[in-house]
């Protein structure tokens, strides 16, 4: 009897043991048929990316990052079903519609001409009669640019002069223009082609995405946007920035004030300071921060002290915080910070971003749901950690987990994408209508690397190529070197006289160079242009195209890159003095340097009297090139062409002594690298005159010398000073830089046998 009730105890055990398995598999399968209906909360970028989401993955390839295996506060069935009160799962249609561009876009206005923008007129339906000082400036940049249009049939893109910048009702900006005014625009068509550039939207207590009117079709280019209301390859997300943000130039980096990135490691791990909101939106992880906070390298700092009412509401914590906030400098915790915490404001964006960024501050972004600024082309995952609100506790783990050799990476493309894209309301314009240009014409779009690689995707035209190996500034990244020919484009004037002609001696000179590849001379002379058999007989081709009206416009110089088959152009006069080995030695350093202008003989500019001077005195310092005697890439006779600012050009084609001017100014601004000097070669003949010979002006005005405006030579001085300031202004700031480096040949002027040198020729001078 008592085997038999043993047996059945042991027998009911197993039956409940078996009864809980079953349990546990039934509930473990609705479990996952739950979370595969539920809407998974997952980031806008690939899925390699590092941003901290899940189990804070970090995506290795090629990045040099380890994974993490970081413990969460949250289970895993609550990670991706997402909490209701923090995350709101992803909306079937934003509140702008459901809108895409092969639903909403009219694409046979684009095709088969350039991409062109027409901004209406301030005074067209749906104006405002006062319009905010952003809303100025994104106009005045458009008008300004080279995709503007006054004519709105060649237009491919519209812009309302409705400010819609600011949407929210409180706001003294805020456009109460009914959205009846918007749907009369002449070219309205229901909003089709049209983009409305938002960067406030939503007012207290909600701060809803919503801007109060319809906008029909029309693409927006928004600042803290949702991804439950972006509408992927349809809108774009914008920075949000201050109104004192430059128009143009840019604001300087920390690597531009500091002159490094280092060190990697600063005073502080990760910093904030800011609004500490005591109940609404936004107020989650404000309210929570001061938990990290160490007072050694986590500083957290918040503040009570905003809004009407702050003392109403208090609470026992404000003190406190108020006392320690005022301590420390918000600016010289940014510069001192290896990472800036940017947790949501009332809105999901915050000038803190941007802030960080100019600071080379690596952004901790830790607003749930935020789509961070240009996400369709900028590979953020190389630039900023993505943490989620509910992990705000791991923070400071999280964050000490990173390797330094990636936080100096981190901080080399913060700076990179600070300058490039997101320095003036230029760049972040013009950004915003090179994703829409490229979304217009896909066949000849801008690839990852051109967006995300130096000098970026405003500077690399694929207008030009879209093989990276084609452009001079790629060739490090990929390792691939030039081809060994160059195009020799000689600026002829006077008629040949006969074999001693200076053109004459050049071209020989030029056939006897070995990697001479082509000659084209640009025939500007008044008389026709010599027969074939007057030029010199060498085994390379010779093409001439004539120049009609002469070299009157300066834009004659840069001749279309589909003539050059070669990488490299060699820019000369007709009167240019050079040896074969001069010539071979300049090539054999060009290709060492195919991003830059390497050339014989240089100029500077300098500060003085409050402005820029240009400076023709040979000194130890330079900071152009001659284009009498100048290596350089073809590539950048297409962006002369093309990327230039129309007021620039139009200078440039009035007066062509300031051509070489614009083209120095260009380069260094596309490579942030002065040109390259070689040795000095005296039989270059100089534009411009020594300074003994050239009365230089004095407080604006010249000495009083009745010969000097009759004076050829100073009158270019004139010219070329005044393009100067001119040039300087239109790129927003001054882009040359001063080298002092000259390179020359080994054992140059040595006294040893000319049979050691490979270049002996150019001691000859």
């Amino acid at each position: 009897m008592r085997r038999m009730k043993a047996y059945e105890r042991y027998a009911t055990v197993a039956v409940l043991l078996l009864l809980l398995v079953a349990f546990r598999l039934l509930y473990e399968s609705a479990e996952k048929t739950a979370t595969a209906r539920e809407p998974t909360l997952t980031s806008n970028r690939p899925a390699d990316t590092f941003l901290w989401r899940g189990e804070a993955e970090i995506a290795a390839k090629g990045r040099g990052l380890h994974a993490l295996d970081l413990k969460s506060f949250v289970s895993q069935y609550e990670w991706n079903r997402g909490d209701a009160e923090n995350i709101k799962p992803l909306r079937e249609t934003s509140v702008h519609g459901d809108c895409s561009m092969s639903k909403c876009f009219d694409f046979s206005r684009c095709r088969g001409r350039p991409f062109k923008v027409y901004v209406y007129p301030d005074g067209a339906a749906g104006a405002a009669k006062k319009q905010s000082v952003i809303f100025k400036k994104v106009l005045a940049t458009i008008r300004s640019s080279r995709f503007y249009t006054s004519n709105p049939d060649e237009a491919c893109l519209f812009v309302p002069s409705m400010d819609t910048i600011d949407r929210d009702e409180l706001s003294k900006d805020f456009d109460r223009s009914p959205s009846t005014k918007m749907w009369t625009l002449s070219h309205w068509n229901g909003g089709r082609n049209h983009i409305l550039f938002v960067l406030f939207s939503g007012t207290w207590p909600n701060y809803t995405e919503k801007l109060g009117f319809d906008t029909g079709k029309a693409m927006i280019a928004k600042a803290s946007i949702h991804q439950s209301n972006f509408r992927p390859g349809f809108d774009i997300s914008i920075p949000l920035f201050a109104k004192d943000h430059p128009i143009r130039g840019g604001k300087a980096t920390s690597f531009e004030r500091r002159g490094s990135l280092y060190p990697v490691n600063r005073q502080y791990l990760v910093t904030f300071k800011g609004k500490r909101y005591l109940s609404g939106i936004g107020s989650g992880v404000r309210n929570d921060v001061h938990h990290l906070h160490n007072n050694k390298d986590v500083i957290m700092l918040t503040t009570c002290k905003h809004g009407k009412n702050w003392m109403n509401l208090a609470d026992k914590r404000c003190k406190a915080d108020n006392e320690l906030y005022d301590r420390f400098d918000y600016h010289d915790l940014l510069e001192n910070s290896t990472f800036c915490l940017v947790p949501r404001g009332r809105r999901l964006g915050s000038f803190r971003f941007l802030e960080s960024m100019f600071a080379a501050c690596i952004p901790v972004s830790m607003s749930n749901g935020y789509v961070l600024p240009f996400n369709e082309v900028i590979d953020w995952n190389r630039a900023a950690v993505d943490v989620d609100e509910r992990r705000l506790l791991e923070l400071p783990s999280i964050l000490r987990f990173i390797p330094t050799q990636s936080v100096v990476h981190l901080r080399q493309q913060v700076q990179f994408l600070a300058d490039t894209y997101f320095s003036s309301i230029e760049k972040v314009i013009t950004t915003t209508l090179e994703i829409i240009r490229d979304r217009v014409n896909p066949h000849n779009k801008r690839t990852y690397h051109m967006w995300n690689h130096a000098p970026g995707g405003l500077l690399a035209l694929p207008s030009f190529s879209q093989q990276l190996h084609h452009f001079p500034f790629y060739s490090s990244l990929l390792r691939v070197s030039v081809n060994e020919t160059f195009t020799a484009v000689i600026v002829a004037r006077t008629p040949l006289k006969n074999s001693a002609s200076p053109i004459i001696r050049l071209i020989k000179q030029l056939g006897m160079t070995p990697a001479l590849g082509k000659i084209i001379i640009l025939w500007a002379g008044t008389t026709a242009q010599p027969k074939p058999r007057r030029w010199p007989r060498i085994s390379q081709p010779i093409e001439v195209i004539p120049v009609p009206g002469g070299m009157k416009n300066g834009m004659t110089r840069f001749i279309g890159d589909r003539l050059i088959l070669s990488d490299a152009i060699l820019s000369l006069e007709e009167d240019t003095r050079l040896n074969v080995d001069e010539i071979m030695f300049g090539f054999r350093l060009w290709k060492d340097f195919p991003d830059r202008i390497v050339g014989y003989l240089a100029r500077s500019h300098k500060w003085r009297g409050g402005n820029w001077t240009y400076s023709p005195v040979l000194g130890n310092e330079y900071s152009m090139i001659l284009l009498n005697g100048a290596f350089y890439h073809k590539y950048y006779n297409h962006a002369f062409h093309n990327f230039l600012l129309p007021e620039v050009k139009e200078e440039v084609a009035r007066t062509p002594s300031c051509a070489d001017i614009a083209f120095n100014m260009m380069v260094s601004y596309i490579t942030k690298h002065p040109p390259v000097k070689v040795a000095q070669k005296h039989g270059i003949r100089n534009t411009l005159t020594s300074s003994a010979q050239l009365k230089l002006p004095v407080n604006g005005t010249y000495l009083d010398d009745p010969s000097l405006p009759e004076s050829p030579r100073s009158l270019v001085f004139a010219q070329r000073q005044r393009c100067l300031r001119a040039f300087v202004s239109a790129f927003g700031g001054m882009p040359l830089s001063h080298s002092q480096m000259r390179f020359d040949p080994l054992l140059y002027r040595d006294n040893v046998s000319n049979s050691r040198k490979r270049y002996h020729q150019v001691d000859r001078t």
